[in-house]
């Protein structure tokens, strides 16, 4: 089977996201790094991209380079990721989408509800694929939970609980590092920091899990380091379309917090929990029963468990490969769409852009809430109220 030709813009040498995406990509085989604008420094990222391998007539200088040398050529690539400043993720995305591209687009897909209206309509209008990196659902135990609560396991599922909380930004000396204060910059970050930032991976994995929409939210923002702007924790309690309570704590001030991204799931029948950092076990306890372990890679799990599961059960699954497995599940559907035939149903679980916007219009809900002392407000966009 011929490999998909792969893309990257952004992700350059000492990017937190970049190895990452390249490790996801390359895991199975299905695509080959072919063309990269990597850095912001033309020079720089054309060097790294040699450094990798890619050719030198398609190591760019920018993106938009990119797309011109790209948009002509017969071996073009078939997806493209964008892995750069927040703030770059609209422009970039649709020229590429306005271009016959498919497109991974990194978190948060825009900066605003608009710019994520328009990505959705351009890519239902030009039917090309717009995923967005919500990468943690890519893990094999995760998609389990969104099996069981969808097959009935949990009966009617009335609360969930979800945090992503770690400490790394909670020394007040580190404020001027550049990796931390750009975080907390309106002109970089948008209207929101850590909320914006992670508390979205948690958000968004709860409508993954539960299959409903986060319809109203209340939120609470606090910058508790003196001289940041924008929020370093944040409390949110939110409602969702099937009737589910949802509460949710993001931090960046959280000592002795690593990663510190979970989610529970309580419903009538029993209850499931998770955590990031012990990626390999599901907790599941039946009503008036005791906790049971299920373990990433047992026999009878669900199809979309087993299709994301990569090694024997025992061993370490990480980051990279939940990543591989949204790769895996983008290169099924553009093989699909190019053999004209329906895509594997357990691979149709990529964050899509319809996520990328709900998430958008959650924060600029959650930063309005926030400033009117937990006002109760739509967190729909527009389009999809």
């Amino acid at each position: 089977m011929a490999r998909l030709n792969w893309g990257m813009v952004g992700g350059g040498k000492g990017s937190q996201i970049g190895p990452a995406h390249r490790l996801g990509a390359a895991v199975d085989g299905y695509f080959s790094f072919v063309a990269g604008a990597l850095d912001h420094d033309p020079k720089a990222g054309k060097a790294f991209a040699a450094e990798l391998g890619v050719a030198p007539d398609r190591a760019y200088g920018d993106w938009r380079e990119m797309l011109e040398g790209e948009k002509n050529r017969a071996d073009r690539c078939d997806l493209v990721t964008v892995a750069t400043p927040n703030a770059t993720h609209f422009e970039i995305t649709k020229a590429f989408l306005e271009n016959g591209f498919h497109v991974l687009c990194e978190k948060p897909m825009t900066m605003t509800v608009e710019e994520g209206e328009e990505i959705v309509k351009i890519a239902r209008k030009t039917g090309q694929l717009c995923g967005v990196n919500y990468g943690y659902t890519g893990y094999s135990l995760v998609r389990h939970m969104r099996a069981m609560v969808a097959r009935g396991d949990l009966g009617d599922v009335r609360l969930v609980v979800a945090e992503f909380a770690h400490g790394h930004h909670a020394n007040a000396a580190d404020m001027e590092n550049p990796r931390v204060r750009w975080r907390y910059d309106p002109a970089q970050a948008g209207v929101s920091a850590q909320f914006a930032d992670c508390g979205i991976h948690a958000l968004h994995m709860a409508s993954f899990v539960t299959g409903q929409e986060v319809t109203r939210l209340s939120a609470d923002f606090a910058a508790t380091v003196p001289g940041r702007v924008l929020e370093d924790d944040a409390m949110v309690s939110f409602r969702m379309d099937g009737g589910t309570v949802g509460r949710l704590w993001t931090s960046s001030v959280a000592v002795g917090r690593m990663h510190g991204l979970a989610i529970q799931v309580f419903g009538s029948k029993g209850g499931l929990r998770w955590a990031q950092e012990q990626p390999n076990q599901l907790i599941w306890t039946p009503v008036s029963g005791r906790n049971q372990i299920i373990e990433r890679g047992e026999a009878g799990l669900s199809p979309e468990a087993d299709r994301a599961s990569r090694v024997t059960m025992g061993h370490a699954e990480g980051m990279p490969l939940a990543f591989a497995n949204i790769y895996s599940d983008l290169a099924e559907v553009i093989r699909a769409k190019k053999d004209g035939r329906e895509a594997d149903p357990a691979a149709d679980l990529y964050p899509k852009a319809e996520d990328g916007l709900r998430s958008m219009a959650a924060v600029h809900a959650a930063v309005a809430s926030a400033k009117a002392e937990g006002q109760w407000l739509d967190a729909r966009p527009p389009m999809f109220r």
